[in-house]
C-alpha cells in the first residue's frame, strides 16, 4: 500500500472517528448507552469477522499465544465508545473530539518517549511541547464551559 493512498484512508478514518459517536448517540436515545456501546462493537466486531475470514487473514488459532495485555485493546475501545455515547449529547461532538485527540496526543507522545510496546523510541523535544500546548489551548477554547 503507497503512502497515498494510507493518508487518504487514514483522513477517511478521521471522517469515520468523528460520525460514529452522534450515530452512537442518537442510538443510545432509543436504547440506552449500554446497549448502543454494545451494538456498535457488535457489528463491528462481526464486519471485521467477516471481512478476515474471507480475505484469508482471519489467524484466530494463533491467539493462545498472545500475551494478556494484548487483549486488552478491545477493553479500551469499549471505553472510549462508551464515554463519546456519553459525552457527545453533553458537550457536543466538537468538544468531544478535541478532548479525544489532545489526550490521545499526550499519551502517544509519553508512549514515543518511553518507546513503549516495543515500539522506537521518539524524545520529546521543543516542537513536540509546543505543538501539545497550542492544541491544549485549542482544546480550552472549544471546551470553555463558559462562553459568551
Amino acid at each position: 500500500m503507497s503512502n497515498l493512498v494510507l493518508i487518504i484512508l487514514m483522513a477517511i478514518g478521521g471522517v469515520a472517528v468523528a460520525l460514529q459517536p452522534s450515530i452512537n448517540a442518537r442510538l443510545a436515545e432509543k436504547t440506552g448507552f449500554l446497549t448502543a456501546a454494545t451494538v456498535s462493537f457488535a457489528v463491528g466486531t462481526l464486519v471485521l469477522f467477516l471481512i478476515s475470514v474471507a480475505s484469508g487473514q482471519g489467524h484466530f488459532r494463533r491467539l493462545p499465544a498472545v500475551d494478556w495485555w494484548q487483549l486488552t485493546g478491545g477493553l479500551f475501545g469499549a471505553f472510549f465508545v462508551t464515554m463519546t455515547i456519553i459525552g457527545v449529547p453533553r458537550i457536543g461532538t466538537t468538544a468531544v473530539l478535541a478532548l479525544t485527540i489532545v489526550s490521545q496526543l499526550i499519551a502517544g507522545m509519553a508512549m514515543d518517549h518511553y518507546g513503549l510496546f516495543g515500539m522506537r523510541g521518539i524524545p520529546i523535544d521543543y516542537k513536540r511541547m509546543l505543538g501539545v500546548t497550542l492544541l491544549l489551548v485549542g482544546v480550552f477554547l472549544i471546551c470553555n464551559p463558559y462562553p459568551k
